[in-house]
């Protein structure tokens, strides 16, 4: 199933009880927002999800700072 931007926040809201608003181009990891066991949940919920394999290397925040990336990320992967 493709990652969608509306599907990746729910999951953040809901899973990881994140009480702020998030857009799209919000940024998660550099406003100090979510933390590394976000981000290893995140990870995981990818690899579930979208069905991709998530590469240490490609661990950075170019890739994951904001939900737009993380979806990006997704389907170039997939």
């Amino acid at each position: 199933m493709p990652l969608t931007s509306a599907a990746l926040i729910h999951y953040l809201h809901d899973d990881l009880n994140i009480d702020q608003e998030i857009a799209p181009e919000t940024e998660l990891f550099s406003s100090g927002m979510l933390d590394s066991v976000a981000m290893t949940n995140i990870i995981m919920y990818l690899e579930e999800t979208a069905g991709i394999v998530v590469r240490p290397a490609d661990v950075t925040l170019e890739n994951f700072d904001t939900v737009k990336a993380i979806v990006d990320y997704a389907h170039a992967g997939a």
